[in-house]
């Protein structure tokens, strides 16, 4: 499992770049699909761990010739994200405390913000030689047992709190909508809030 993903990978940075995998495995039928190939349950929860931990066994050693780097991953592997991007962000030069913070934001953002009762267990940050990034995390509801899966992309994000994500799989989607059209809402608010601010103070300048 962790030869053949580690081959599609380098196959796929080799044609496309190390932002074209990023775009690939951000996108969660792309992921669903990547995991059918590599021998997992295509219906599978597990399919997230299976296929990130592979991933990151199978590239660490290559991280530097690829550009591709993948921290994190399950449970306690999961907090040890800043401090592996910390590494890397004195070995490679990253800013490493911007990344620090993008990763937190998105694990808190899926904890927390959205509510849907699914409690992260499972965080992967996928950062490219460029500082492009992927996040890939997996939420488990204790009352049903069920999975959910949060795939992110920098290239896709213009608003941490407005439609941040490239998808979200798991059964009982209504609450995303809902989540969305707060976070809708909640841009509106801050554009009406911006807009008076600046008439304030064309006022105050008169």
């Amino acid at each position: 499992m962790t030869s053949l993903g580690t081959g599609i990978t380098e196959a796929i940075v080799h044609d496309y770049g190390t932002s074209g995998f990023l775009s690939r495995l951000s996108d969660p039928f792309w992921f669903q699909a990547l995991g059918a190939v590599m021998g997992m349950d295509w219906h599978s929860s597990g399919i997230t761990t299976s296929v990130m931990g592979a991933l990151k066994r199978g590239l660490s050693p290559k991280a530097d010739e690829l550009g591709l780097y993948i921290c994190g991953g399950r449970g306690r592997f999961s907090r040890n994200t800043p401090n592996e991007l910390r590494l890397l962000g004195e070995r490679r030069g990253f800013d490493a405390d911007a990344l620090v913070r993008t990763s937190r934001l998105t694990a808190r953002i899926d904890n927390n913000a959205i509510a849907d009762g699914f409690q992260i267990y499972l965080h992967n940050f996928v950062v490219t030689s460029s500082g492009e990034w992927a996040v890939v995390q997996q939420g488990l509801n204790d009352k049903t047992g069920m999975a959910r899966r949060y795939h992110w992309h920098s290239a896709n994000v213009r608003d941490f709190v407005a439609e941040p994500h490239t998808g979200i799989v798991g059964e009982h989607q209504a609450r995303r909508q809902q989540f969305y059209q707060i976070a809708e809402l909640a841009k509106i608010l801050r554009h009406q809030r911006i807009g008076r601010r600046h008439r304030a103070e064309r006022h105050a300048c008169v």
